[in-house]
């Protein structure tokens, strides 16, 4: 069962109903062959259906071949889907269809491996087999249902961790173990704490910890993928995490909820474009580095922690038709080093400022193409090259002297933005 909070669980509904309305798993494995043609080539592409034709989401990958499409139910998976050197052909992708399948990263805490060292005071110190700082960054639990990450993001601000008799109830904290954290492997070793109500039962907090690294996962190289309609949430690291590279891979209608970095993230020299995009309450909506290739198109972004869009190095990046509700340390930022230049294109964009205004940042070496762009509550720092195409910063018409409307609002709030965050964009 999946701990995301009700309201959360609100926002997949509604988007599940929408989005799959319609939208069987095939009951023969060849029922998608046998529909287009009744030619041997077409009979041999398979649908793979996890839980019949292939036990586990792992072994249906293994399994597909150019053409297959790998079938997920719409229910809780306590799963990841890793492409490792997975490779369709030209017109004959392997698809992975959700059908509205939730991704779940976190697992119930195991009860065994957690001493109580004082009344509401547990330890553990086996709590994951590795540790690094990099996890560590990113660790959160989920306590009744929500997120707790006690103040600390792996791109954004850390609050320094607790002693641990200094928690309160419904709190946790690391301590790290220092003579043993010394290897060339830079692992780490502690203990992990808990804080509850004294008296209160280990058993009955509904404590829940992310023990896979990612939803949706690449590396290696990979070529002529589909992975549509499916939801990671509660993983350490990203929902999305793209590493290696990528040629001919599309992603349609996915979400990233409460992910421990980023929702979506491309690395390396991916190359990938997303149609459909959720992106909530995860540290970053987007980051992009590298030298990747990425296009993202119908974007909704919100209550992120340290970036809503981050894009940076020598990468060539694309995000068309978007909304944005940036609660974020950084809205927008496009960055490059003294020997990278990186370009961004964003065309149709409303950002809306929710707390305190805080810049768009372009930095030196970075290109930024802005079209029919609207930033609430929001200027920018210009410190590298950007061009203005009918856009409204803050309720200034740029470029200069030009008459412009900025983003299309209303049409994208009511495309694109779910209903439990309608309310936000109701005032102008």
């Amino acid at each position: 069962m999946s701990r995301t909070p009700p309201f959360l669980l609100a926002v997949l509904w509604q988007l599940s109903t929408s989005l799959y309305a319609g939208d069987a798993i095939p009951n023969s494995i060849n029922a998608g062959a046998e529909a287009a043609a009744p030619n041997a080539a077409a009979q041999s592409v398979r649908n793979i259906r996890v839980g019949m034709e292939a036990k586990t989401i792992r072994e249906a990958i293994k399994m597909a071949q150019p053409g297959d499409t790998i079938h997920l139910e719409p229910i809780v998976y306590h799963d990841y889907a890793g492409f490792y050197g997975k490779k369709g052909e030209l017109g004959k992708p392997i698809t992975l269809d959700g059908h509205g399948a939730t991704l779940e990263g976190s697992d119930p805490i195991d009860l065994e491996k957690w001493s109580e060292l004082e009344p509401g005071l547990f330890a553990n110190d086996e709590l994951l087999p590795r540790l690094d700082e990099a996890i560590i960054s990113r660790w959160f639990f989920i306590w009744n249902g929500k997120m707790n990450r006690m103040g600390r993001t792996s791109k954004g601000k850390k609050a320094p961790f607790k002693k641990p008799r200094e928690l309160q109830p419904g709190e946790w904290t690391f301590v790290v173990d220092t003579e043993r954290s010394k290897t060339p492997a830079k692992q780490l070793f502690g203990t992990f704490y808990l804080k509850l109500i004294p008296g209160q039962k280990l058993a009955d907090a509904n404590i829940a910890a992310p023990m896979r690294s990612g939803g949706v996962q690449m590396g290696g190289n990979n070529a002529h993928l589909i992975i549509k309609n499916i939801t990671a949430t509660h993983p350490y690291n990203d929902g999305f995490n793209i590493h290696g590279d990528c040629r001919d891979v599309v992603f349609e209608n996915i979400r990233a909820i409460e992910c421990g970095d980023d929702g979506i993230g491309a690395h390396e020299s991916a190359e990938y474009r997303v149609d459909g995009l959720v992106s909530i309450g995860n540290s970053t909506g987007i980051t992009d580095t590298v030298a990747a290739h990425t296009s993202y198109k119908n974007v909704f972004i919100a209550d992120c922690q340290a970036y809503d869009l981050f894009f940076l190095n020598n990468g060539r990046y694309r995000v068309e038709n978007a909304v944005v509700w940036s609660t974020a340390e950084h809205p927008l930022s496009v960055s490059a080093g003294g020997n990278e230049h990186v370009e961004l294109d964003l065309k149709n964009v409303f950002i809306r400022r929710a707390n305190k205004p805080e810049p768009a940042l372009v930095q030196k070496t970075a290109t930024l193409r802005a079209a029919q762009i609207t930033l609430e509550n929001m200027e920018m720092t210009i410190q590298g090259l950007v061009s203005f195409d009918n856009c409204v910063i803050n309720g200034r018409m740029l470029p200069e002297g030009a008459t412009a409307t900025g983003a299309d609002k209303k049409t994208l709030i009511e495309q694109l933005v779910p209903a439990a965050y309608q309310s936000q964009f109701q005032n102008p």
